[in-house]
């Protein structure tokens, strides 16, 4: 399966990998690629065609659809909590630990970093303040699949983020998920907190399904789907 690149400006990328997407990030340093990819496993090489800059990686998680590349880096920036999921998948490497109110600095142009715990632990998100856009991993989509389903998602501190997250929408206009609609608005936050809360309460219909041999239980919020335990 091929990949694209889309130029967004003069030094930001994302590159489309067959049903999700990373990011590459330059300032006047140095260049910051956010995940990996999933089918391509070449993504600094493409990092390299697009900047001079030296480039480093951020993973937003440790699911295996964002550390597709992960073994070029010798290093690579994570929250810890993800380091157990990480080396389950049987990839290599340093992790870099980074957590909430950590700035990576890429020259002129300083990136903040967000924890949004639940749907994975160490889920986190990353704030290019100066361009007012929150890349955002897998936790908040439109029209896509956010996966809540297994040991290590908790809908509580999902909720719990996004609540959290609400207090930094005055520093950001647009997200930019992995997944699905591209940009999306702000107000995707609260939807989303309140499709989450329902299901809590139980006051939203779920349907039984089966994917990767887990029968879950599939609620459709109409702007996206939330896979969860059954």
């Amino acid at each position: 399966m091929g990949y694209e690149v889309i130029k967004v400006n003069e030094n930001t990328w994302r590159v489309e990998d067959g049903g999700v997407r990373f990011f590459l990030l330059a300032g006047t340093e140095k260049a910051l690629l956010i995940d990996s990819g999933m089918n391509v496993h070449n993504a600094k090489d493409i990092a390299a065609e697009l900047t001079a800059l030296p480039v480093f990686l951020l993973n937003t998680h440790a699911d295996i659809d964002h550390i597709g590349s992960n073994e070029q880096f010798d290093s690579f920036y994570m929250h810890p909590a993800e380091e157990a999921a990480y080396r389950r998948s049987g990839k290599s490497g340093t992790i870099m630990p980074v957590r909430e109110g950590d700035v990576i600095d890429l020259g002129g142009r300083a990136l903040s970093i967000v924890e949004l715990p639940g749907h994975t632990p160490g889920s986190i998100a990353v704030l290019d303040e100066a361009n007012r856009v929150l890349i955002s991993g897998d936790p908040i989509q439109r029209h896509g699949r956010i996966f809540m389903f297994g040991a290590h998602r908790n809908m509580e501190d999902y909720i719990r983020s996004l609540e959290h997250l609400d207090t930094f929408k005055p520093q950001f206009d647009e997200i930019w998920p992995s997944h699905a609609d591209i940009p999306i608005s702000t107000d995707t936050i609260e939807e989303l907190r309140d499709g989450a809360r329902a299901i809590l309460a139980g006051t939203v219909q779920g349907k039984q399904a089966e994917m990767r041999g887990n029968i879950i239980t599939v609620y459709d919020l109409g702007f996206c789907m939330m896979l969860c335990n059954k």
